[in-house]
């Protein structure tokens, strides 16, 4: 786990050495034990690495550089799979003189070229200097666990795993981009491509983007999870390949030289994922886990059921459900607006891990695969989604998921946002494009298939990486191996939620025997903390004070719709918790920026 950074100017004019070490600098919490960077000035080229010290402790500095010079590679991520290709090159008579992931990527791109890349199975985020073609790739893995982001004005592009490495050589934050926050209201998160500032951009899951002396700039989908098609499996053989499939994808996720543990709430997800582990390590695994004293929010209880059940050594700590503390530390790692409050109790466990560990397995994807939250249910429990249309369904599905409606997006502005913001739609400029890549899917795969795309990668992978790396520890998430992907996208969409709305319909069916009925069939609790009622209450004057005093709010908002929400949701006229928490997150994050 890493971070990378570098720049490609089309008229070789060079930057410093000082702009490159503050780009360095900027992503030393992902990768505080070492640093490299590869500079050619005379071509106008550097690609470089902050480097979080996991496999091949000695032997895996990065960049990594070809016998003839000729490429450079670094990357964010892993590749689990390194070992097997390794074993293969050298049996082709390729020498490899590290243990190290990143020479396998090296060996295998000067073998086979960027076609590469569908051979690794990992999570990265991957830049090649290549001095033979003049050019320089960027490379995103299937689904975006690692992030790439780019700016490119024509002349020059920089890169970077984190927005905050582009600034050293920007000279300053570039202005917002207003498209970016209107589907920041949509969504509660900016979905890729876009960012909140004009001009950067998210490099695609699954794509790799050639640079050169040319303005163009190549690009091209190297993997797309809507290439499956739906089978008619029967239980006993789905849930044999589902579980051999999720215990290999979490024995490769073990590979570290360095100790190794897993978030676990006790939910089906994080249980399975540790009783897999169990099987394959010598020693106890180390979980990790907060509690809260509300059981409203507290899973702790049973975090340690499922400890105990697989000998663990279990790290639980009861923490303040009051975190808002923390929320301008949660912005600033992020760089850019999220609305999701669980963004906060993510980085408290991610402290309590860093203490023990510096990888830890996570349950992420599980929900989005195999149908895991209750809008899944409530959505297709409504009369007449059956019978919907194609386009009146995606459309529906689209609004039950929205923040912001259009009619209140348009009440929220002022008159000139408003008149910019005329006729930009987030349905048909984020979601119809996902929706028609995964029509041949039956309605319930397409609403995953589109929270794979938007939400995953949008905001709860994002929550993983940057909690993490904020503290330093490298997060891997065993349900987002290509292989478990694709598979569960073979799978039609009513094994996961059955025709009575019982979520993870087969998936829990599955896993009973390794983790029992009681983890297996509990209730799924949200890992949040309840920001909507202490809007009600304590928070009401900090809320009013936050956004009374944003100058973005009062730029680009109605002050009487904002005021009117507060008061609304205050006195229970209505319920404006996620709207509210949306725009603070936009107050705190314009702060966290100063």
């Amino acid at each position: 786990m890493c971070g990378i950074f570098g720049y490609w100017d089309r008229r070789r004019q060079s930057l410093t050495s000082k702009i490159l070490r503050s780009m360095a600098q900027a992503l030393i919490h992902r990768g505080p034990d070492d640093e490299g960077i590869h500079h050619c000035q005379a071509r106008g080229v550097a690609i470089g690495n902050r480097r979080l010290s996991i496999i091949d402790l000695a032997g895996g500095h990065q960049p990594f550089i070809s016998d003839d010079g000729q490429i450079a590679v670094v990357q964010n991520g892993e590749i689990f799979n390194h070992v097997e290709l390794a074993a293969e090159l050298r049996a082709q008579g390729v020498r490899l003189d590290t243990q190290s992931d990143t020479e396998v990527i090296l060996r295998l791109y000067e073998r086979e070229g960027i076609s590469c890349l569908g051979r690794l199975n990992g999570m990265f985020a991957i830049a090649i200097d290549d001095t033979r073609e003049d050019a320089i790739y960027l490379a995103r893995d299937r689904i975006g666990v690692k992030p790439l982001y780019v700016y490119d004005d024509g002349q020059r592009l920089l890169f970077g795993s984190e927005l905050k490495a582009l600034w050293p050589a920007m000279h300053g934050r570039p202005g917002m981009c207003i498209e970016a926050l209107h589907h920041y209201l949509t969504f509660n998160y900016i979905p890729a491509p876009w960012t909140i500032y004009e001009g950067v951009r998210h490099v695609m899951p699954g794509t790799w983007l050639k640079f050169t002396r040319r303005a163009h700039v190549q690009s091209e989908r190297w993997w797309s999870l809507a290439n499956q098609r739906e089978q008619n499996y029967e239980f006993g053989p789905w849930a044999e390949e589902f579980m051999t499939l999720l215990e290999d994808a979490t024995r490769l996720r073990l590979r570290a030289d360095v100790p190794f543990g897993a978030f676990l709430s006790g939910g089906v997800d994080s249980s399975t994922i540790v009783g897999l582990m169990a099987r394959h390590v010598a020693k106890p695994v180390q979980t990790f886990c907060i509690g809260f004293a509300d059981p409203r929010y507290d899973e702790s209880v049973h975090a340690a059921e499922a400890a105990r059940r697989f000998g663990c050594v279990h790290h639980s700590e009861q923490v303040a459900l009051n975190m808002l503390d923390r929320w301008p530390q949660v912005l600033h790692h992020l760089d850019q607006p999220h609305g999701d409050a669980s963004f906060m109790p993510t980085l408290r466990v991610s402290e309590l891990a860093a203490r023990h560990v510096k990888v830890v397995l996570t349950g992420d994807g599980g929900d989005e695969l195999f149908a895991g939250y209750d809008k899944y249910a409530d959505f297709f429990a409504r009369p007449g989604v059956a019978d919907l249309q194609a386009d009146a369904f995606q459309r529906a599905y689209f609004d039950s998921i929205s923040l912001f409606t259009p009619e209140a997006k348009a009440a929220l502005y002022r008159p000139a946002l408003r008149e910019q913001l005329a006729g930009i739609d987030s349905f048909q400029a984020a979601a119809r494009p996902w929706f028609n890549e995964a029509a041949h899917f039956d309605r319930i795969n397409q609403a995953l298939y589109l929270d794979m795309q938007l939400l995953l990668s949008g905001n709860n992978l994002v929550k993983p990486d940057r909690m993490g790396m904020a503290v330093s520890i490298e997060a891997r998430t065993p349900f987002l191996d290509w292989r478990m992907m694709e598979f569960a996208f073979r799978a039609r969409g009513c094994t996961k939620l059955s025709a009575s709305g019982d979520k993870k319909h087969w998936f829990k069916r599955a896993a009973v025997p390794l983790i029992g009925d009681d983890l297996a069939y509990r209730r799924k609790q949200m890992f949040t903390v309840p920001i909507g009622e202490w809007f009600k209450g304590d928070l009401y004057g900090w809320l009013h004070q936050t956004l009374g005093g944003s100058e973005i709010i009062n730029q680009l908002f109605e002050p009487a719709v904002v005021t009117r929400m507060q008061t609304d949701h205050r006195d229970g006229r209505g319920n404006f918790t996620r709207e509210l928490r949306a725009l603070a997150a936009l107050a705190v994050w314009e702060g966290s920026t100063v």
